[in-house]
Formats: C-alpha cells, structure tokens, sequence
C-alpha cells in the first residue's frame, strides 16, 4: 500500500507531466501558427508577383505560358509545406510518447515496489513452510517482468524506435 508521501510524489508528478504536456501542445500550436504565417505571406507575395506577371503579359499565348510555368514551383511549396506539417506532427507525436512512456515506467516501477513490499509482508506473516510459494509467486512476477521487457524491446526495434526510450 502507498504511503501519504508517495501518494503525494505521485500526484506531483502526474500534474508536473500534465503541466510539461500542455506547455508542449502550446509549442506546438505556436509552431504551427508560425508556419502558417510564413506560408500565408510567401502565397500573398507570390501571388502579387504572378498577378503582375500576369497583366504584364502581351497576348494569350505568354500569359499561358506563364500560367503553365507557376504549376510547378507553386507544387513545389505546397510539398515542402506538407512536410513541414508533418515534422510538426511527428514532433509533437514524439513528445507525447516519451511522456507517455516515462508515466508507464513509473506505473511499473511503483507496482514492482509494491509487490516486493506485499511479498515481504506476507513472509513475514505466513506460516512454515509458505516460503516456497512466495518465493514462486516472486519468480512468476519476475518472469512476468522479464518478458514484458522483452516484447517491449522487440516492438520499438521492429517500428525502428531502439534506442529512443
């Protein structure tokens, strides 16, 4: 069973990621916004351009041309927008990861601790003879532990995510 204090470290700590989690989403938005600002302005700016371009054509044939050679690069900046959309994203998916992950590692370890605590408990209430099953439920727990870990190691290096616990 938790202790007061531990409850309260708990507490602090799941408002502290909760805190560090919105502080991140509001980086997020004002990345997001600045992006958009820089992609309104370049597609006002350019459109001014074009439209010039445009009025200063001299007959049908230039201004298709010219009509026709806007596709690309005007292609060109919607891609590169798209991808900076998606480096936004991924960044922001990375960072609710690692927060996540970091709040299952403590779940785990505060679980584990308790279990050790219940176990000793138990020994020390439990009649002769009772050691071999604790000591059997410790090593199923362990066990249990041990694959978890396992599967957990064999996911992140399957999606290519080793090393970026």
């Amino acid at each position: 069973m938790l202790t007061p204090e531990q409850l309260i470290a708990a507490h602090k700590a799941q408002v502290d990621t909760l805190f560090g989690l919105a502080s991140k989403a509001f980086e997020g938005v004002e990345k997001l916004a600045a992006l958009n600002l820089q992609h309104a302005r370049s597609t006002l700016a350019d459109g001014a351009q074009q439209a010039q371009a445009a009025l200063s054509a001299k007959d049908a044939q230039q201004w298709l041309a010219l009509q026709t050679s806007l596709l690309q690069p005007t292609a060109e900046k919607a891609a590169a927008y798209r991808q900076q959309l998606m480096d936004l994203a991924g960044s922001a998916q990375a960072d609710y990861v690692q927060a996540a992950q970091a709040q299952w590692n403590a779940a785990q370890q505060q679980f584990q601790a308790a279990w050790a605590r219940a176990l000793q408990q138990a020994g020390a209430a439990a009649p002769a003879g009772a050691g071999q099953a604790l000591d059997l439920m410790n090593t199923a727990m362990a066990a249990a532990t041990a694959t978890y870990e396992q599967v957990q190691q064999a996911v992140h290096k399957a999606t290519g995510k080793a090393g970026r616990r």
